[in-house]
């Protein structure tokens, strides 16, 4: 059994879901683990991960309007530090993941047909992002 740490720098481009299937995939491809798990985590509270649909364009959009929605920008926050996107982000973030744990079979990531692992920038600004990884596994 054999435990590693890597990690991925996602460069945003600001608000928007930024797919990161391949980029895990390829960690693990490094790693030679074949049967195990991989734990992704992203290290920052203005941004998420998310398991989503990856075929369909139109499923991103709709996701990331219906946050619009639910969460708007222009409502009457106390926290606006950086900005009036700061306290949405929080918001969006608390809403969604900032990990998620995939198994790892014949060393491949063990998604459905239309699933991928995506970044969710909730801020306007591009941003460069730390998303870690723990891989376990033989």
């Amino acid at each position: 059994m054999q435990v590693l740490h890597d990690r991925l720098a996602i460069s945003t481009k600001g608000k928007g879901t930024c797919e990161i299937t391949d980029d895990i995939q390829s960690k693990i491809d490094k790693s030679g683990v074949r049967d195990g798990t991989v734990t992704v985590f992203v290290q920052h509270t203005s941004c998420s991960l998310t398991m989503m649909e990856n075929a369909a364009p139109a499923a991103r959009r709709d996701v990331e309007r219906f946050f619009e929605e639910l969460v708007p920008e222009d409502a009457d926050y106390e926290h606006d530090d950086e900005g009036p996107d700061d306290m949405p982000s929080h918001i969006r973030m608390v809403l969604t993941r900032t990990s998620e744990t995939i198994p790892i079979v014949d060393g491949k990531l063990q998604l459905g047909t239309w699933q991928g692992i995506f970044l969710f920038e909730h801020r306007l600004a591009p941003h460069r992002r730390q998303v870690h990884l723990t891989i376990i596994g033989e």
